[in-house]
């Protein structure tokens, strides 16, 4: 026991001996020993250089993700942007883009009226400002062929003073000229544009990006400047599946955004849409399956510029062994176009006419056609209440409604469906599964393109005032700050320069109601009338009156329409001819004298009698003959 006590002591006193004895120096050294410095030495090197590097990547991150922070190419320039149509709103895309010698505009669109605009059929932007900078633009540049971006081209050009070349690419061109013949205008201005080459355009330089959209051969805008790059994305989502195998240029994106952008100006239309819009590719399935079951004909309707989707329409009917009738001005005109521009390649043999339908068994025949927007004068609408020539709905058809209804057309679209569902024909609308997918890029699509482009300034544009505030939020979660961005609205004039961005003003914009069955404007008061007649009515009083002795020849005649029923017309014209006597009998002698003046008191008298009785005025048109 006493031994083992003091074998451990000695082997302790040994070990340290052993670690406080002094190396001899005349000692050989282990040659890895030889170099070696103390360890703290070391570790405070290897943080030096572990600190360095972390401070070199946050300058490398810094400048990868805000280039713009980094890049200043001319401090002193500045661009104006003001949207004339497209912001608290869906439809009516126009904005001009200018410096203080050039200007371009970008996109000349139509929208729809809403249900108080009677006998409006398209609204277009108020062009008043265009006629103050006419002399410094140079050019319309269009990203793609929807009616929201061209459909007010040619009521631009009606007037001669505000014709300017037009940029597009070739399919957009091909639909722009539909109308311009349609509309009796040359097509002389049209400028056909290559995507990734460069066009110098006034003082911007000018490049048409390719992107995937619900038509074919959309384009986003790179649009550079003295000042850096403004790129516009025109409507799109990332279709990474498209119908034509051509998915968003997504390097050209990145190559700008590289370069460092100074501001983005963003789709906003289905920013409150979480995740990813579905590609156009998967609504096939869907087709198939609607084809393989359906016993009697099949009537789709889409809008006539989606011709992807009229596209896979077409080819799984030819596929079930069914020929096609187009029926729709405007879908055979933009069918058309793609077939000879090339975009799609169909068998003219696969085509029939619409009266040629009824020569074929049900179970043979597709039907394309207009009117998923519940038109009045569209073909689908007129199938449905039997009012077409050749084709009337049957219990036996299968309709396909391959469309979302526009912000305002929903009770028109529901109107179609209930004629439909009358005349016993099964209807694939919304419900249906995938039967239709937006053309907008959803939130992730919008990070994704602002991740991208990283600009230094955000502008989200097409869509109401709610939407673009959506989009706002979605861009400062992506690192914009908050003071980087500015919700536009139509008229406001924003002004760029590589410190700031900040509104300038405001010009004149607003709307022109077209009557699109002659083409022709309607002048604002009429639909201010129209509005009038249709809220309160309308009263006409035609009365006789003795200039001699001021009194009423016969009773007056009182014609009243949407104030008074037909039953109760005798006690209101009795009440009318109280009001008149006792006008005469109470109105100064120089009143009576006057024809307008009696006039216009008994307009006054009548107005306030109805609105105690109806709360309502009315338009009261009195006749007075002095005899």
């Amino acid at each position: 026991m006493n031994k083992t006590i003091e074998n451990k002591t000695q082997n302790r006193e040994s070990q340290l001996n052993k670690s406080t004895h002094k190396p001899n120096p005349n000692k050989k050294r282990n040659k890895y020993t030889n170099n070696k410095r103390p360890q703290h030495q070391k570790n405070e090197q290897w943080y030096k250089n572990i600190q360095s590097t972390i401070e070199a990547n946050k300058k490398i991150q810094a400048q990868r993700v805000y280039p713009m922070t980094y890049k200043v190419p001319n401090k002193n320039g500045a661009v104006k942007i003001t949207p004339l149509g497209g912001l608290g709103e869906i439809g009516g895309n126009m904005l001009v883009i200018e410096t203080n010698n050039s200007a371009v505009i970008v996109d000349v669109g139509m929208s729809f009226p809403d249900d108080e605009m009677h006998g409006v059929d398209i609204l277009v932007p108020d062009f008043s400002y265009l006629r103050t900078i006419k002399n410094k633009i140079k050019g319309i540049l269009i990203t793609h062929a929807h009616e929201d971006h061209i459909g007010a081209l040619p009521y631009l050009f009606k007037y001669h003073d505000l014709q300017f070349p037009i940029y597009a690419t070739p399919l957009p061109l091909g639909m722009i000229a539909n109308k311009f013949d349609e509309h009796k205008i040359s097509k002389k201005f049209f400028r056909p544009v290559e995507k990734r080459k460069i066009y110098q355009i006034g003082d911007f330089d000018v490049e048409w990006i390719h992107i995937t959209h619900s038509i074919i051969d959309a384009s986003s805008l790179a649009i550079t400047s003295q000042i850096g790059t403004i790129i516009d994305t025109g409507d799109f989502k990332i279709d990474h599946t498209p119908i034509d195998g051509l998915p968003t240029d997504l390097h050209r994106f990145a190559h700008y955004g590289d370069k460092g952008v100074l501001c983005l100006l963003s789709d906003s239309t289905n920013s409150y849409n979480t995740g990813f819009t579905k590609s156009e590719s998967s609504v096939g399935p869907t087709f198939e399956k609607i084809f393989s079951q359906a016993k009697g004909r099949v009537i789709m309707s889409t809008f006539s510029s989606n011709i992807h989707r009229v596209y896979q329409a077409i080819t799984h009917g030819v596929k079930y062994g069914r020929k096609v009738a187009v029926i729709g001005k405007s879908m055979e005109k933009n069918l058309n176009t793609a077939m000879e521009l090339g975009y799609i390649k169909l068998d003219n043999k696969i085509f029939i006419d619409a009266y040629e339908v009824n020569k074929y068994n049900d179970n043979k025949v597709l039907i394309v056609t207009t009117g998923s927007q519940g038109e009045p004068m569209s073909a689908l609408f007129r199938m449905a209440t039997n009012e077409h020539r050749h084709i009337k709905i049957k219990p036996t058809d299968q309709i396909i409604i391959s469309a979302r209804a526009i912000p305002g057309n929903e009770a028109s679209v529901s109107r179609v469906l209930n004629y439909l569902y009358k005349a016993g024909a099964s209807v694939a609308y919304k419900d249906f599964s995938e039967i239709h997918v937006s053309g907008h890029a959803a939130q992730e699509e919008q990070k994704l393109m602002i991740r991208l482009v990283k600009p230094k300034f955000f502008l989200p544009v097409h869509g109401e005032y709610n939407h673009i505030h959506r989009h706002k939020e979605t861009a400062m979660k992506c690192g914009i700050p908050e003071k980087n961005i500015y919700l536009m609205s139509d008229g406001e004039q924003i002004e760029l320069t590589q410190k700031q961005m900040k509104k300038i003003g405001s010009v004149k914009t607003g709307k022109v109601f077209i009557d699109n069955q002659i083409n022709k404007q309607i002048e604002n008061n009429i639909v201010i009338d129209r509005q009038k007649l249709a809220e309160a009515g309308i009263i006409s009083i035609f009365a006789q009156i003795d200039k001699s002795t001021n009194k009423l020849i016969n009773k007056p005649r009182v014609l009243s329409y949407g104030i008074v029923p037909d039953r109760d017309m005798k006690v209101f014209q009795k009440d009318v001819e109280n009001m008149l006597d006792s006008l005469l009998i109470n109105s100064k002698k120089e009143v009576l004298e006057n024809q307008k003046a009696v006039e216009n008191s008994l307009r006054q008298a009548v107005r306030k009698h109805v609105f105690r009785k109806l709360k309502k005025y009315p338009t009261v048109i009195p006749t007075i003959f002095m005899l």
